[in-house]
């Protein structure tokens, strides 16, 4: 990748291993992978090849084997937990296939839970955000009371209202239809490139990865 840009987001040499059914199991085989500033970067792969654990990875929720992740000018391989539950409070966004929405808490919470605890909360920017998603009229509403669509766009509010340096989104629309889909990985471009935040999001869509400034394929342990 040739660019201009800082790199925010640079990944050498990481390897991880499981066992499964007392068998090895190496699922990274040594990754490489830098994103620059503000670029948005689709992750491919078969089935089991290792894009989710990449992610966790990444975010500071498993530890690799060997290897080092450098984000934003710090090593997150070298952090203790106290550490990286603060990176992932203040900058990562996070989004999941199944929404991990707060039940007990509205809509308008759901959306500012991650900026509040972070400290950075901005009311101007959070009604931006809930406008742009189109959920000014559920704000009283639980997240039981939403479609799948719906859901996902809180998710998506919640993990951009902090404004992150990175959003982390694992098949973010795999639960949704394919109109749906579309809808929100639209929203999501356009709501990442205003905060100039940068994002990786996992997807089984070459369709939707095609829409992506960069589109990187994950097989046999390594990026292709």
């Amino acid at each position: 990748m040739t660019t201009d840009k800082a790199i925010v987001l640079s990944v050498c040499r990481l390897t991880k291993t499981y066992s499964a059914a007392g068998e090895r199991v190496d699922v990274l085989r040594g990754v490489n992978l830098s994103i620059a500033a503000g670029e948005r970067v689709a992750l491919t792969g078969e089935s089991g090849s290792g894009k989710s654990t990449l992610l966790h990875l990444i975010a500071g929720l498993d530890r690799a084997d060997s290897g080092k992740i450098d984000f934003a000018g710090i090593s997150i391989t070298e952090l203790g937990e106290a550490g990286l539950a603060a990176l992932r409070r203040d900058r990562l966004g996070l989004v999941f296939q199944h929404f991990n929405l707060i039940p007990s808490l509205s809509v308008r919470d759901n959306l500012a839970f991650q900026s509040r605890i972070a400290g950075r909360h901005d009311a101007k920017w959070l009604s931006e955000l809930t406008d742009r998603l189109g959920l000014a009229d559920f704000l009283d509403r639980y997240p039981e009371q939403l479609s799948g669509g719906q859901q996902q766009r809180v998710a998506i509010g919640r993990a951009l209202a902090v404004k992150p340096t990175l959003l982390l989104a694992d098949e973010p629309t795999g639960n949704l239809d394919e109109a749906t889909a579309d809808d929100v990985l639209a929203l999501t471009r356009d709501l990442v490139a205003q905060t100039g935040c940068s994002l990786l999001m996992v997807t089984h869509s070459i369709r939707l990865a095609a829409t992506l400034d960069r589109h990187i394929h994950l097989s046999a342990g390594l990026i292709a």
